[in-house]
């Protein structure tokens, strides 16, 4: 195996992602995780695959997965798995799901990979070697202003947080278009120039790590909600370059 690490990842995301695709559509057992968020065969099974994979050829990394959490917790170097990124939209047959892998050092993430096979896209990027869609770089828009904006989130309600719900809200007034179903597939939006701003409340490390390198690598700001350049916050706001402050302005001072 080449020793890229951008090449690794790749490699990876398209491991678990051809298994889960290969349930996509079909009629599936689903079962409630004790956080109430639903998980299939196709969930652990792609997991399993990328576990799998990971053993064979770096045995002595760490592994951080969504369905079968942490081994080697201690490693040098880590890799974090989301085998189905927008499990609700998979189940539902809405193809803007993803499988998500970043290898990381610390909270350094070396690179990561966002691989939708139902729409036959991946977009990747390692730290210093920029972001690729599809094998061809990208960047995130140059949209100036919030008000020429399309803005995307996963899920609006923020049911914890009521305050950052209207923080959105005033956002949203002041955009061109706001969008949901966003899980990471908005980040695929935002890195290749299709979206201009990407939003979550809540988000684990298997969520956010692999598409860190890729919005950055791409040209964006990703920073939590405290305005942390981090993957590992437990919240994100993804802009362009040029939308970061007026943005930021919005959510965070407002809420």
């Amino acid at each position: 195996m080449n020793d890229s690490y951008l090449e690794a990842v790749v490699e990876l995301a398209r491991v678990a992602g051809d298994f889960a695709m290969s349930h996509y559509g079909r009629t599936l057992t689903v079962d409630v995780k004790h956080d109430g968020s639903p998980v299939t065969i196709a969930d652990r099974g792609a997991e399993e695959r990328a576990r799998a994979w990971i053993e064979k050829r770096f045995p002595d990394d760490g592994i951080l997965g969504e369905e079968f959490g942490d081994v080697r917790p201690t490693a040098r170097r880590r890799w974090i798995l989301d085998p189905i990124d927008g499990t609700k939209s998979f189940i539902r047959r809405v193809p803007l799901w993803g499988t998500l892998v970043a290898v990381t050092e610390g909270e350094s993430v070396l690179a990561g990979c966002a691989y939708f096979p139902a729409v036959a896209e991946t977009v990747a990027a390692a730290a210093g070697e920029g972001c690729f869609w599809n094998g061809t770089r990208c960047s995130v828009s140059s949209t100036a202003t919030i008000a020429e904006a399309t803005i995307v989130i996963t899920d609006e309600r923020f049911e914890e947080r009521p305050e950052r719900a209207r923080a959105w809200r005033r956002l949203a007034s002041q955009a061109s278009v706001s969008r949901t179903w966003g899980d990471c597939y908005g980040y695929l939006l935002l890195a290749t120039g299709r979206a201009d701003v990407m939003v979550d409340d809540v988000v684990a490390p298997w969520d956010a790590a692999a598409l860190y390198p890729i919005v950055t690598e791409a040209g964006g700001s990703f920073t939590d909600w405290s305005g942390s350049a981090t993957a590992f916050g437990g919240d994100i706001i993804a802009t362009n370059s040029a939308l970061a402050k007026p943005v930021r302005n919005i959510l965070i001072e407002a809420s």
